[in-house]
């Protein structure tokens, strides 16, 4: 029998990599029994470690009069006292949040910025208060409006150079920090459901759309955020409000482990995606991992569990899509997998849709050295777009008139 060919990718926003067969579905095993066989191994693994006995502190003859032990402290009051610990962290992160310049000093002029930003709260589902940021143009004239929600670990301010090159051909943006993100309230890097940000994201969508009557709306998400808009379109009276949704690097296929339930919070260090190129432009990765305001420790295993929980969801539901969507993945992405946004092209079910892969590219398409080529075809994407949209009312409103005439005739 020929060998398979193998090639190493990586499986969603995990970043653990994994073997992959280029030839895997004519292989005798098929890639949904790799996959699970995988996420066996490496829950056992992890459980296994979590078994493991925990390293002893020397005899206390040797050592200093210590404080009262952490059996001496109620499990109210550790919980408090964490509680406590958690939302200094927020506030702490929420004043270096308010604190980022939102345009580019090199894109002022005469003392006046091509936008005008603000910031503010909103208060989601769960009633955590979520960092939000806007950008909009200085003439006043909108033609659509971008939502922004960023990936797993960063932030809506790394957008900041995207928003201003939207602002500039006329797009209104806002974009918004999960829970345990930016200047967002929760445990830094912790997601205890990515259910809450889908309706966070629809909630924060309602909300906009009712501020700005009639202004046509797109989702963007990147990553993580891409798995987030494309679930959160999935609902009708969501993509009821959508002209569109903008996915770069989307995570549809990823690994993690089944028992975080157990320990949510436990942090898994063979997940820190540090080491794992994002981008090819050196200055974006040393900005990206020296930002107090990204998160850069190892993943939480219940943050993991949900990147699972939502990739697999989106993988069994791929035939059902209909909101119209632009695809874009770099080819040479270690952290998301492009052949899985390649699936979804193949298989949804929407009338408007369009791919587009960029050879040898990385995860972070956005911040590569190409990042303003990439976000113009976003730009022009979205104005195709609104002019098919143009035109659908068009013939609508011809429609209506002719069956008017008629009924009128046969009267």
């Amino acid at each position: 029998m020929e060998a398979v060919e193998v090639e190493e990718l990586t499986s969603g926003a995990s970043s653990r990599i994994i073997p992959l067969c280029k030839n895997l579905r004519r292989s005798i095993f098929s890639h949904e029994s790799l996959r699970r066989f995988l996420v066996f191994l490496q829950s056992v693994f992890l459980f296994l470690l979590l078994l493991l006995p925990r390293r002893r502190l020397p005899s206390s003859a040797s050592q200093p009069r210590s404080p009262p032990s952490a059996a001496a402290v109620t499990p109210s009051a550790r919980k408090f006292s964490l509680r406590r610990r958690d939302e200094e962290d927020a506030l702490r992160r929420r004043a270096l949040a308010e604190g980022l310049e939102m345009v580019a000093e090199t894109e002022i002029g005469d003392g006046i910025g091509p936008c005008r930003w603000s910031t503010s709260l909103f208060f989601g589902v769960g009633r955590n208060a979520l960092f939000c940021r806007s950008w909009f143009p200085v003439n006043g004239q909108v033609k659509g409006i971008v939502i922004i929600i960023h990936g797993l670990n960063e932030h809506s301010g790394r957008y900041s150079q995207f928003a201003s090159q939207l602002t500039s051909c006329n797009f209104g943006v806002y974009a918004m920090d999960w829970i345990g993100h930016g200047g967002s309230d929760g445990l830094h890097g912790y997601v205890p459901s990515l259910d809450h940000v889908v309706a966070d994201t629809g909630a924060f969508l309602e909300k906009i759309k009712s501020e700005n009557p009639g202004v046509p709306c797109f989702l963007f998400g990147h990553s993580t955020g891409g798995a987030v808009v494309l679930k959160a379109a999935s609902y009708p009276h969501i993509e009821g409000m959508l002209e569109g949704i903008v996915l770069t690097s989307p995570a549809l296929r990823a690994v993690a482990p089944f028992f975080s339930l157990v320990a949510p919070k436990y942090q898994f260090k063979g997940a820190n995606k540090r080491g794992i190129p994002v981008s090819r432009d050196p200055a974006a990765l040393l900005a990206k991992y020296s930002d107090p305001l990204v998160y850069t420790g190892p993943m939480r295993v219940r943050t993991g569990h949900e990147v699972l929980r939502i990739s697999s969801h989106l993988m069994r539901n791929f035939k059902s899509v209909t909101v119209p969507f632009f695809v874009l993945h770099g080819s040479a992405d270690k952290v998301t997998d492009p052949l899985a946004s390649q699936d979804l092209y193949n298989e949804a079910a929407s009338v408007f849709k369009d791919i587009k892969l960029y050879d040898g590219f990385l995860h972070d398409l956005l911040f590569e050295p190409e990042r303003e080529e990439i976000a113009q075809d976003i730009i022009d994407w979205m104005e195709r777009r609104l002019s098919a949209g143009t035109l659908d009312n068009m013939n609508k409103l011809q429609w209506m008139n002719k069956t008017f005439s008629d009924q009128s005739i046969d009267e």
